[in-house]
């Protein structure tokens, strides 16, 4: 192949870079015939400091030396004539979270409240510790602004609409306040100017902030070595103009970065808001210094889209750190949505994302779970995410023995030095106990280990690792364990360990988590995916032909979202429903707009209109979307409120927090039909074990050693075989263990695994 035969603009990248490994998935046109699609995937570690700076950089490198045919030295600044577009999922700004080592930067906020985020929320995730250790605020200082704003009135007032201010189109006063605390004379309970806000409420201003202070304090946080702000004003959610003045004064000042809580989310809750502001201060610069390294090494800059943590795909000027706290596992939950949902059964599917550092549990019933409040590192932040339980447990997790205790995790390997078998002198962790029990085989395995990044797998490190665990395991034992059942016993405490978040998301919701099927990936999914599934008592488990690098494949999947989100701080009346819908006809239109100037036609833009909603009286708001046959919120707020809590408030009245449009651009084309569909259909036929590429020794429950496992080889299998296990199903990214009763049959996109009654 020559470069002439790709033609310019045509080579599609999506890399995940996640903790352990860096995932490329590449397309380009056939040169053979140009209306078809060829692909490429490429796998390498996350860090590797000996031989490359950047993982991403250096797998779209690899991805361009293969499809062009030309060599491309380490280093050299890559041409971009031939790609289409980069898509990009990071962990950077997570990990930065992670490990506390974010921009340093200043709070500003009003006066009166400089311990506000300290002091937080009062909660105690913890409650019985006795030596509770709070982890530290994310701001380094905090300036006081002598500013202030207030609400006239107050919420629950059963009259507020009759009390209320009353404005002309032009926002001007027509009527004053008239309920409790009013002064008699002006417009409200005290003097100053009262205007509206964006949510409708009336707002009075008790102190207009003072420039030429502001502007002298700001100067000494920057000649303090400051370069980046967060700004978290009283009420500025529905008043953001002191904000706005702020952000003005710093950005002339010199200030690099400048996160004002108003225009990140502009939602009810000072704590949220202020805490996610601070976090947006504290990791958008650490993801912009790693973005221009990434775009350093290309020699013009490339058309990159970005992953944000609510699944959707957003452009430079959109990304933040904020946005990026699940941009990694979101392009999983994109990747096994798009490819597993069948919208004629309905049936609701548990994602379960086994990686190298933790595992990722997500559920789909038809639409995106998305949440507005998250805790990430003991900091609560309020943005829009996918909902995803995370826990300390994947391939990478270090496996220890503490009083008389098998643990598997929560510390990880990592990719640096990694397992023991990495060879690079790491402790013993999952990975190592699968590649004994013969679940890994390291001449199928990718040969990217030691200094010359050519070795395979060191299967003699991790038995010496072991041996010697298993020593200090036995002494302590009144029954003496062999070796293959302690290394088993660390894989069942792995594996029931993934299982908990998935409980938390089903039967801990009211649902019956064997109605749902399972869809695995990540790398080390394949490993452990029957076994879960049988703990659960799941009898389908879904394995997509890149279930090794989803993450990466979502994003090839994934469509470009644009949402406005404003205020509404009103009731869900009859009355009030007019002018609600007038606003959300407004936002329709900005946002179609937009998607319309990103290149998106009409018939490729969808529209999702949403009401923050909750019962007066209540902190708890809901963000709801009409499904199906229902015809207003009310009735879908109804419904949601009594699936996540089990009750409703009758006869108490309903408020609207917010108002929100989001506006979806298509960019992939309809996949035909569901595997399941496929299934019906598929003429299947059992795989004759004679034709096993190898035998190999390996370890099941219940079973133990089966000697003459058959080992097939995923690309050599046809559409419609089928495998009854034991067996092992491998390819060049992951390995599949098929246990003793199941049966596998292989789709043309995925591994379908059926367990009988028996293995559950």
């Amino acid at each position: 192949m020559t470069i002439a035969k790709i033609p310019d603009h045509s080579i599609r990248i999506s890399t995940d870079r996640g903790g352990t490994f860096c995932d490329v998935y590449a397309s380009y046109p056939d040169p053979n015939d140009p209306k078809q699609r060829k692909e490429l995937v490429v796998k390498l570690l996350s860090q590797d400091p000996a031989n490359y700076k950047d993982a991403p950089t250096e797998g779209i490198r690899r991805v361009l030396e293969a499809v062009t045919g030309e060599s491309i030295p380490r280093g050299e600044k890559l041409e971009i004539s031939k790609i289409d577009y980069i898509r990009l999922s990071t962990t950077v700004a997570t990990n930065a979270l992670l490990e506390r080592n974010g921009r340093k930067h200043a709070l500003v906020i009003t006066k009166g409240f400089k311990a506000l985020l300290l002091i937080g929320n009062q909660s105690r995730p913890k409650i019985f510790d006795l030596n509770i250790r709070r982890p530290p605020p994310l701001y380094s200082t905090t300036l006081e602004v002598d500013e202030r704003v207030t609400l006239v009135g107050y919420t629950s007032d059963p009259q507020a609409e009759d009390n209320g201010v009353f404005f002309d189109d032009d926002g001007n006063v027509k009527r004053g306040y008239r309920g409790k605390g009013w002064d008699g004379k002006g417009d409200a309970e005290g003097p100053g100017d009262v205007v509206r806000g964006i949510s409708g409420e009336a707002v009075r201003i008790l102190k207009k902030p003072d420039d030429a202070l502001i502007k002298e304090d700001l100067q000494k946080l920057y000649d303090d070595g400051y370069r980046s702000l967060a700004v978290v004003l009283a009420h500025s959610y529905t008043f953001p103009q002191h904000e706005l003045l702020i952000g003005e004064i710093a950005s002339s000042i010199g200030f690099e970065h400048i996160s004002l809580s108003s225009q990140l989310l502009p939602m009810i809750k000072m704590v949220p808001r202020g805490v996610s502001a601070t976090a947006d201060a504290y990791l958008t610069p650490v993801l912009r210094a790693y973005l221009d390294g990434f775009f350093a090494g290309f020699a013009r800059p490339p058309r990159v889209e970005f992953m944000s943590s609510d699944g959707g795909l957003v452009d430079t000027s959109g990304f933040s750190g904020l946005k990026s706290i699940l941009s990694g596992p979101a392009g999983g939950v994109v990747g096994y949505a798009r490819t597993s949902w069948d919208e004629k059964r309905r049936t609701p599917i548990i994602g379960l994302d086994v990686g190298g550092t933790s595992t990722d549990v997500s559920r789909f019933s038809g639409r995106y779970e998305i949440v507005y409040e998250t805790t990430t590192a003991g900091v609560t932040i309020q943005s829009p995410q996918l909902d995803i339980n995370t826990v300390a447990a994947g391939g990478g997790s270090c496996l220890t023995f503490r009083n008389g205790l098998f643990l598997a995790g929560p510390e990880s390997a990592g990719a640096e030095p990694g397992p023991t078998c990495y060879r690079k002198g790491g402790p013993l962790a999952v990975t190592d106990a699968n590649l004994l029990l013969g679940r890994l085989i390291p001449d199928y395995f990718p040969k990217i280990f030691g200094k010359s990044e050519k070795e395979p797998l060191d299967v003699d490190a991790s038995r010496r690792g072991f041996e010697k665990l298993s020593e200090d395991i036995n002494k302590d034992s009144t029954n003496e364990l062999n070796l293959d059942e302690i290394i088993y016993g660390f894989i069942k405490v792995a594996n029931e360990t993934m299982c908990r978040p998935i409980r938390a998301l089903t039967e801990a919701r009211g649902y019956a988590t064997s109605s749902h099927i399972l869809a695995s990936f990540g790398g080390a999914g394949g490993q452990h995916a029957c076994e879960i599934a049988a703990l659960l008592g799941i009898k389908t488990v879904l394995i997509h032909r890149y279930s090794s690098i989803l993450s990466a494949y979502g994003l090839a999947l994934a469509d470009r979202v644009y949402e406005v989100q404003e205020p509404a701080s009103t009731f869900y009346t009859p009355e009030n429903l007019p002018t609600l819908t007038s606003r959300l006809d407004q936002l329709s239109s900005a946002t179609r707009q937009e998607l319309e100037k990103q290149g998106f036609p009409t018939e490729r833009v969808r529209i999702e209109r949403m009401l923050n909603m909750r019962f007066d009286g209540t902190d708890t708001a809901l963000m709801v979307l009409p499904e199906g046959d229902e015809k207003d919120f009310l009735s879908a707020f109804r419904r949601t409120y009594k699936a996540e809590f089990g009750f409703l408030l009758e006869g108490a009245r309903v408020v609207v927090d917010d108002i929100k449009v989001r506006g979806i651009g298509t960019t992939a084309d309809e996949f035909g039909p569901s595997v399941f569909d496929e299934l019906e259909q598929l003429q299947t036929r059992e795989v004759i074990i004679d034709n096993a590429a190898i035998r190999n020794s390996v370890y099941f429950d219940k079973v133990g050693r089966v000697d003459n496992t058959p080992v097939f080889e995923l690309d050599k299998l046809e559409v419609g075989d089928t495998v009854t296990g034991p067996a092992i199903i491998i390819d060049d990214t992951q390995t599949i263990v098929v246990v003793p009763g199941a049966k596998a049959t292989l789709a043309s996109r995925h591994l379908v695994i059926t367990l009988e009654d028996e293995q559950l």
